[in-house]
């Protein structure tokens, strides 16, 4: 005779968020492990031939040269919203002069870098996952496996590699369109003349300011890709499996994405911005 392990009935609600609970812990525990030991492997077979340049190339066209009209018009409405909201709200202190200082500084240490990779993280993460997975599903991988290929090197690496290499691109692109925007809405709505506009973030912004949002973008980019990656190679259960592991990929990224944002930003408060 089995053992009944259901709860009691005053005890269920317990038992529930106890399971629940449980299971998120494996889940996680689960993740960090398989993470873990990804990152191992990619890093060790990295520097080992044979090399797929072609490959690189590819996934440097399908993240970084098909995502610019979408960055173009994400960073040009942000620089704009960003102008008139802080426009109108100094206006009312008499600080609208001081708008070219705040929004390029905003704009070069985190709105750029941060809007750009979470832009990636829903276009490239969820795609990157999603063929990875479809790849797992159908067997692919497990052909390249018997053709005597290492899937890491052929899937993972040039992804990886593509993403780090591509998203500080997008982000500079990102940074200077944004700007444009501000400038554009500053002369229009603030009566701020592109001169000036110019000339005071050129006096505030300095490189450190644009280097460290494309430090934190070359970390994002890690995330993403490995993320994407991972949950692409262990994916399970047919096609429901594959849309599972797009959602899960993009809410885990974006949850990476803020996270060591903050962490990065305290960083980078700490040790380079005093000196300037």
């Amino acid at each position: 005779m089995s053992a009944d392990t259901t709860a009691p009935q005053p005890f269920r609600p317990i038992h529930e968020i106890a399971l629940r609970l449980g299971i998120r812990t494996v889940m996680t525990v689960r993740f960090a492990g398989g993470f873990a030991l990804l990152t191992g492997k990619v890093f060790t077979e990295m520097f080992q031939p044979p090399f797929y340049p072609w490959l690189l190339i590819e996934q440097l066209y399908m993240i970084g040269i098909r995502s610019f009209l979408l960055v173009a018009v994400t960073g040009l409405a942000t620089g704009s919203v960003m102008t008139l909201q802080f426009g109108y709200g100094l206006e009312r202190f008499g600080g609208t002069l001081y708008v070219p200082k705040i929004v390029s500084l905003s704009i070069l240490r985190e709105m750029g870098p941060v809007f750009t990779s979470l832009l990636v993280a829903g276009r490239i993460g969820s795609g990157m996952a999603s063929e990875i997975a479809s790849m797992k599903v159908t067997q692919q991988i497990d052909a390249i496996r018997a053709l005597g290929t290492s899937p890491i090197k052929r899937i993972v690496i040039p992804r990886l590699l593509a993403c780090m290499i591509a998203l500080p691109l997008l982000t500079i692109f990102a940074d200077f369109i944004s700007i444009f925007g501000a400038m554009m809405i500053g002369m229009t709505e603030l009566g701020i003349s592109p001169e000036y506009f110019i000339a005071k973030t050129l006096e505030t912004a300095v490189i450190a300011d644009l280097l460290t949002g494309l430090a934190k973008t070359a970390v994002f980019a890690f995330f993403i890709a490995m993320t994407a990656c991972w949950k692409g190679l262990t994916t399970e259960g047919g096609t429901q499996g594959v849309g599972n592991t797009t959602t899960w990929v993009v809410v885990a990224s974006s949850i990476f994405i803020m996270v060591s944002d903050f962490f990065l930003t305290k960083f980078f408060i700490l040790t380079v911005f005093p000196k300037f």
